[in-house]
């Protein structure tokens, strides 16, 4: 459980050659050096971690090779910051007409940042790609990033009208849009997974985290009187809730049934998410084409499970920790402060110590989560994958070049990044 030992890999296979106590002391300085910096040093985490995913990572033989650098993430993110300040700035003073734009000004911004945020999901993966090397030759993505945006959009409302159901039609779609202007030198990639099959097999998750909810909406329209409940709105007052129970007797009966039901759909959301991620990842896996190479998934569900495991564990083990520290580090400041812990000094004192210690145990949880989930199904994800038609390497000829590091800030900038 230290680490991750690579295994040879069977021909046409992919295997993984980093160990986890290496990856730990990366994401573990890094983690100081961002609380030290005040976050500046994530770009140069970022850059860190993938270089150590794509350099372990062995394909035929031969690693990948991520030639990004902290820089160029640094310029692309203070570039899409001075492009965001007047929309955001645009946004807020729309916010103060009286008018119907003010009134629809928090809509529009909520859409419209969302086209945004599926453009920059676009762009920053144009960089990933231009910035990977395998074989000495780079993967490119061309395509039209505003388009690529506006089918995200309409895709993404009519997942939110379906509750959810559309979703794997939605991510079928889009992959199909992503790939086909993905290339590996001039091998031109596809996606050949089916969204129905996704749907059929994503269903029985769907009914069971959201038929508790249609439950209880279903109760809630059979109990509740609604002309007791448009009268009692209208005459208002401080008895309103008095007001609708008095005409609605079982009310309080369908709030605790409702409650019940909610615990049971996050409870199945919780149990079910590792099942979902492998189910997506295997489906997604086996889809992906590179002109004749193909790449099948062997993906097991319960491997998902196991790096769950693995991060409560050690998060348990954080939590402890850091409780105890913190434990002594609030004894510690209170009798230093002492008699002067109700003065400006120590309420800034205490202030700055509540903020600190927020700030470190977001840090330390989410260098738990990415030293134990997300490398795991880096790793898991990659050696479950087997590929055939390599004998196509030999034929692929350079093509493509760098793209700008703009669309990586913008995605950054709206927290809509990634690996």
């Amino acid at each position: 459980m230290s680490s991750l030992e690579a295994q040879p890999a069977p021909v046409g296979g992919i295997r993984f050659l980093g160990q986890r106590r290496v990856y730990w002391r990366l994401l573990s300085r890094g983690a100081v050096l961002l609380v030290a910096t005040l976050g500046i040093y994530r770009f140069w985490l970022n850059t860190d971690v993938r270089r150590y995913l794509w350099a372990n990572t062995e394909v035929a033989g031969e690693t990948l090779e991520y030639t990004g650098t902290p820089l160029e993430l640094l310029l692309g993110f203070l570039v899409a910051v001075a492009i965001l300040i007047p929309v955001y700035v645009g946004f807020f003073l729309a916010a103060l007409d009286l008018g119907t734009l003010g009134q629809l000004s928090g809509v529009i911004a909520f859409f419209a940042l969302g086209v945004l945020g599926q453009y920059a999901v676009f762009r920053a993966r144009r960089y990933r790609l231009t910035r990977t090397i395998y074989r000495g030759l780079r993967f490119h993505q061309s395509g039209s990033a505003v388009l690529y945006a506006v089918r995200a959009s309409l895709w993404w409302l009519l997942t939110a009208l379906t509750l959810g159901l559309a979703f794997p039609f939605q991510t079928a779609s889009l992959e199909r849009y992503k790939m086909s202007h993905t290339f590996y030198g001039d091998l031109a990639g596809r996606f050949d997974g089916s969204g129905l099959r996704l749907f059929l097999r994503g269903l029985p998750m769907w009914v069971l985290v959201l038929a508790p909810i249609g439950l209880t909406i279903g109760a809630f329209v059979e109990v509740i009187d609604w002309q007791a409940l448009a009268t009692a709105a209208e005459s208002g007052g401080d008895d309103v809730m008095a007001k609708i129970e008095s005409g609605n007797p079982q009310i309080a009966d369908v709030f605790v049934f409702a409650l019940l039901m909610l615990g049971t759909s996050v409870t199945f959301a919780a149990i079910l998410y590792p099942a979902y991620q492998a189910l997506m990842l295997r489906w997604w896996s086996s889809g992906l084409r590179f002109g004749p190479i193909e790449m099948t998934s062997k993906l097991r569900t319960m491997q998902f499970y196991g790096a769950y495991v693995r991060f409560v564990w050690y998060a348990i083990l954080f939590a402890i920790v850091a409780a105890i520290i913190g434990g002594i580090g609030l004894v510690t400041a209170g009798y230093f402060v002492g008699g002067e812990q109700t003065s400006i000094g120590g309420e800034l004192a205490g202030t700055a110590i509540l903020l600190g210690g927020y700030v470190i145990i977001a840090l330390g949880f989410s260098t738990v989560y990415r030293a134990t989930v997300m490398l795991s199904l880096w790793k898991l994800g990659m050696e479950s994958l087997q590929l055939s038609g390599l004998s196509a390497l030999e034929q692929v000829a350079a093509s493509g070049h760098a793209s700008s590091p703009v669309g990586e800030g913008l995605a950054d900038a709206l927290n809509a990044g990634g690996y």
